[in-house]
């Protein structure tokens, strides 16, 4: 690969072993841990990491001009995160599906902690001799993560760029996903773990976007199939939720949700420069909590935004973000 000054870029894709047993903490343990992760740029770049919601992996664009990552209307050459100037590093989460150590199938998990994922970045730090990270930017549950490691480790991250997570979850969205993985365990119990899985994934589609996004696209009469009526929301449910489980086990969808819901981040520990980054009509993660999270970070500028997509805004809304990405890059005013 080369850059528009080019120059190659490297590539650097691998898992890292950590034998002995790791405290986690809520408490539990692994015997033997093993992180996946993705580094993309030339060396001597400033890095970045970017974190994602709990189905987001190492893969967060195509260095290659490809359409696979997860990030990939947003990260690459010339876009809101711009290549040609950072470094990239993804990170499997734990508990997820990715190659980093998770659940098996039909397998227990202890739970996980975002304090957890941001103890296992601060291991790829030391691995890859990266001393201190330009940024995370963590959207979601990244978000979470973003928040948990500038807690702990500020002296290894420069900014965090914090997009629709909180310090802590709102007890609304926690009853939606506490109703999501209680399908998807029945699933597991039934013998039915896709469709169970298909099912809980539908449903929290319905929380990612906006109602306003839900009348433009499917205020619609319902066509008729086999004398009962199909409506246009469920054929988009339906197919996002088939979608969802063809690639993601519902073990790592139960232990992550539930990390969600368990995440708690003291805000007013955390020195690091902060750039909050809240969506109006987000229903999962209001935009009062994210007010409320500004107010209680030492170093922190709130950054409002307005998009019918809602919580799932951080995936598509590029231009809305170029300006705060743009505060990562070296010799831009602060």
């Amino acid at each position: 690969m080369s850059n528009q000054h080019g120059q190659s870029a490297t590539l650097r894709e691998g898992v890292l072993q950590v034998d002995g047993p790791t405290t986690l903490h809520h408490g539990g343990t692994l015997d033997t841990l093993s992180i996946g992760y993705s580094l993309s740029g030339e060396p001597g770049m400033p890095v970045v990491l970017a974190l994602g919601g709990i189905s987001a992996s190492r893969q967060v664009f195509d260095p290659t001009g490809g359409r696979n990552g997860w990030w990939r209307e947003i990260v690459g050459p010339g876009k809101a995160l711009d290549t040609h100037r950072v470094a990239v590093l993804g990170m499997d989460y734990l508990g997820g599906c990715g190659a980093s150590t998770g659940p098996a199938a039909g397998g227990s998990f202890p739970c996980i902690s975002s304090y957890d994922q941001a103890a296992a970045v601060l291991r790829l730090l030391d691995h890859l001799q990266i001393p201190k990270l330009a940024a995370i930017v963590g959207a979601s549950y990244g978000g979470m993560v973003a928040l948990a490691f500038g807690e702990k480790y500020p002296s290894r991250v420069e900014r965090l760029i914090v997009i629709s997570g909180a310090d802590s979850a709102h007890p609304m969205a926690t009853a939606w996903r506490s109703v999501q993985r209680n399908i998807a365990r029945l699933g597991l119990a039934a013998g039915v773990p896709t469709q169970a899985l298909e099912l809980a994934r539908a449903l929290a589609m319905s929380t990612y976007r906006s109602p306003e996004e839900f009348v433009a696209r499917f205020r619609k009469p319902p066509r008729m199939e086999n004398g009962r009526p199909v409506f246009a929301v469920e054929e988009y449910l339906q197919a996002r939720g088939r979608d969802y489980a063809a690639r993601n086990r519902p073990e790592s969808f139960i232990y992550l949700s539930e990390s969600i819901d368990l995440h708690q981040v003291d805000a007013s520990r955390i020195p690091v420069r902060t750039e909050v980054v809240a969506v109006r009509e987000d229903q999962l993660v209001p935009i009062a909590d994210m007010r409320a999270l500004t107010a209680r970070l030492p170093d922190a500028r709130l950054h409002e935004v307005s998009s019918l997509l809602g919580h799932d805004a951080f995936l598509k809304e590029a231009e809305q973000l170029r300006a705060v990405l743009s505060l990562i890059y070296p010799g831009e005013l602060p």
